[in-house]
């Protein structure tokens, strides 16, 4: 079972904080993320992610 997201670890986009469960407004956060260390590399993983899904519709064209 997931756990819930107030008890994981959510990255702030507007700060660029690592923040723990529900502690600022829902369009300021990216996540959630099992480890303090897995939410700091946020930024990192969404740019992956995006490059992943450009390439996978670019291929579908």
């Amino acid at each position: 079972m997931t756990e819930r997201g107030d008890k994981q670890f959510w990255y702030n986009l507007k700060t660029g904080a690592v923040e723990f469960g529900y502690a600022s407004p829902s369009v300021d956060r990216v996540g959630p993320f099992p480890t303090h260390e897995a939410a700091e590399h946020a930024l990192e993983k969404l740019r992956a992610n995006s490059d992943k899904w450009a390439a996978e519709e670019a291929a579908e064209d």
